[in-house]
């Protein structure tokens, strides 16, 4: 049997990442040849949870089909968010938190969604299940998904079961999680080594909604200033890429990790519809989101219920 590729979406955060890491493991353990694989770079806080708890990066895959006939997604399910070729190969499961939508397959298959704040919280549960130990490095990642999506559990994705989650994974990584997550969460708020077009597709993902194409940017940062004062060449980047994949919308949000605000520049031809969604004034394309953190609650179904 060939392995089996266990991927998290483009553009790949450390939920994404790490909980690629931990599905194979599991599966591994439960006698199937699972590959962790990752579709694009990791970024800083992916890196230093990485590091921290001693693991190599997943290999990077840009099209599956000639590495594998069978995969297995993880922290997402739109296949535009997926590898390129996704509709090559046979998607033996899903294990998810988001939306489901653009979503079929013409085999049955495992499907777990759970309304929770990472999907490491899920798998949490399916190595239960399974009776199958945590290693105390695995829990170290799965502890780093939880503090990343959660924003070390400030966002309003946040969920007692990811709290219960994260209590039990530090303690058999043996981490004090805030201690670890702060260090961790600023250093995926560094951006000091990287170029506005890292910026642009550090966390990206693209949506659809009632024929509307629509993608998210989000970064986090310590200064969003730092960011925001280059947004007139952020305009050039976004609109070529407007233009490259036929968009309707292109927001792109820097996420404040202190002060657990946004700001987001929108461009467009929907890009009229942001005032009247968010009930926010866009000066020169840019719009102040207080208390906003999370893209997946805050975000993402404002905009999808505004071009509906």
């Amino acid at each position: 049997m060939s392995n089996v590729l266990v991927l998290g979406h483009k553009n790949p955060d450390t939920d994404s990442i790490c909980s690629a890491i931990s599905y194979a493991y599991l599966k591994k353990q439960l006698g199937m040849p699972a590959e962790p694989i990752r579709l694009g770079e990791a970024n800083n806080e992916t890196l230093y949870a990485l590091e921290y708890f001693k693991f190599e990066q997943p290999r990077l895959v840009e099209k599956v089909a000639a590495e594998a006939s069978q995969v297995i997604l993880v922290d997402h399910n739109e296949r535009q968010q997926s590898a390129a070729d996704i509709q090559d190969v046979q998607i033996l499961e899903v294990v998810d938190h988001h939306r489901i939508a653009n979503f079929e397959t013409v085999d049955p298959l495992y499907f777990r969604a759970e309304p929770v704040g990472c999907t490491a919280t899920i798998i949490l549960k399916l190595f239960k299940e399974h009776g199958v130990e945590v290693p105390s490095d695995i829990a170290g990642l799965m502890l780093s998904a939880i503090i990343s999506d959660s924003l070390l559990f400030k966002s309003p994705t946040c969920t007692e079961q990811d709290l219960q989650a994260a209590r039990e994974l530090a303690e058999i990584a043996n981490v004090d999680a805030a201690q670890y997550g702060l260090a961790m969460l600023k250093a995926g708020a560094d951006l000091s080594n990287k170029t506005l077009e890292d910026l642009m597709s550090l966390d990206s993902k693209e949506f659809e909604a009632n024929d509307h194409r629509f993608e998210v940017a989000q970064v986090n940062a310590i200064d969003v200033n730092e960011v925001i004062s280059r947004q007139k060449e952020l305009e050039v980047l976004m609109n070529e890429k407007i233009a490259r994949k036929n968009l309707d919308l292109f927001a792109f949000v820097v996420t404040d990790i202190l002060n657990n605000d946004s700001v987001a520049i929108v461009l467009g031809r929907k890009a009229g519809i942001i005032e009247g969604a968010f009930k926010s004034s866009v000066v020169d394309n840019r719009i102040l989101l207080p208390g906003v953190v999370s893209r997946k609650k805050q975000i993402i179904p404002v905009i999808t219920e505004a071009l509906s």
